[in-house]
This record gives C-alpha cells, structure tokens and sequence, in this order.
C-alpha cells in the first residue's frame, strides 16, 4: 500500500518515502482535517527549503520553528502548541531512536511493544497510539506478531475508522461516514 490522501502529490510522495512525515503528519492529526494534518509535513520541508531530520527539528531555535508553524497559512490550528508538541517528538526520536524514526517500529518484536512505544510520545493516548500502529500496519507494512490487537478496531482489516483505511475517494467517504456516526453516538450517549 501506498498513500494516497486527498492532498497535493508531491505531499502523498513525501509520505510514502519518509518516516519523519509520516510521524509528523500523525501528531498534526488531532482538531484539524486531515487533509492538513497530512499536508502539513510538506509544507514544513516547503518552508525550510528542504526535508527536515528529527534531528534538526529537535534541535531547531524554538522560537523560530513555532513562527515558521505559525506563518499563513498556519501548520495547524494551534501552530504554537503544535510546534511544541512536533519538537518534542523530534527530540525523543533524536535521543532515543538514533534520529531515525523508523526506528521507532523497525525492530518492534511484537504489535503490544510497537504500540508501547508509540504511546511513550508526547500527545499520543491511546487513540492516537492505535491509529499509527494500524497505519503502518497497513500502509507501511510494519507488521509485528499481535500489530493488529494493538491496533485495536483501527487494525480490523475492511474497517474504515481512520487515516489508516484511506486509499481513495470511497475509502475517504467511508471513514468520514465513521468518524460523523462515532461523534453523534457520543453525543446521544452524554445526553442521555
């Protein structure tokens, strides 16, 4: 599988050759579409004039990386928490994972460690944990023993729930058919 979101093809490109997009793309996922969660990564690299490292981000000027999030249009709807949030991502991938963020699922011997993981970075609860272990389970191949059952409902395989089933237009349809179904059931429920 390959990427194939509603967005411009040169952003569908960077995803299905970089990691660090694909990780910032899912950090950059939370009350914004995302078509611009996704987007975003390449107009970061955009912006700097080429494609960042975790390394480089994690060790950008602080200041400077939330203005450049910050510049119209805007990275995110809170550029500045976002900006944060992305650098200290990039700062644990750094430290931790020898700047590489395939190394943060490469040698996962199992979906439960994969998922762990995931769950140690900032801003990832358990949601968010899931859909990137269904993600790459299913358009990036990273499938330890147990990636499913980690994956939650995200990793049923012919469920459209998130980021992770889009492969085209019906897919897209699909999960936004989920998501809307998902949040008026939840608000039945806390009504109730």
């Amino acid at each position: 599988m390959t990427f194939s979101l509603p967005v411009p093809a040169e952003a569908n490109d960077l995803l299905n050759r970089d990691p660090l997009a694909v990780t910032l793309g899912i950090v950059l996922d939370q009350q914004i579409t995302l078509e611009k969660a996704f987007t975003s990564p390449w107009v970061l690299a955009q912006r700097l004039g080429h494609e960042p490292t975790a390394t480089e981000i994690a060790d950008f000027d602080p200041d400077r990386l939330i203005a450049i999030f910050a510049e119209p249009p805007a990275l995110h709807r809170f550029p500045k928490a976002m900006a944060v949030r992305a650098q200290e991502v990039c700062r644990i991938i750094a430290d931790q994972y020898a700047g590489d963020p395939a190394n943060l699922w490469r040698d996962a011997k199992t979906g439960a460690e994969l998922y762990r993981r995931i769950l140690a970075l900032p801003g990832f609860g358990k949601q968010k944990a899931q859909i990137f272990v269904a993600l790459l389970g299913k358009l990036y191949d990273v499938r330890p023993e147990g990636w499913r059952e980690a994956a939650g409902g995200y990793g049923e395989e012919g469920s459209y729930r998130s980021v992770a089933d889009i492969v085209d237009a019906d897919s897209l349809a699909r999960v936004r058919a989920y998501k809307k179904q998902a949040k008026a059931e939840a608000k039945a429920a806390k009504e109730a």
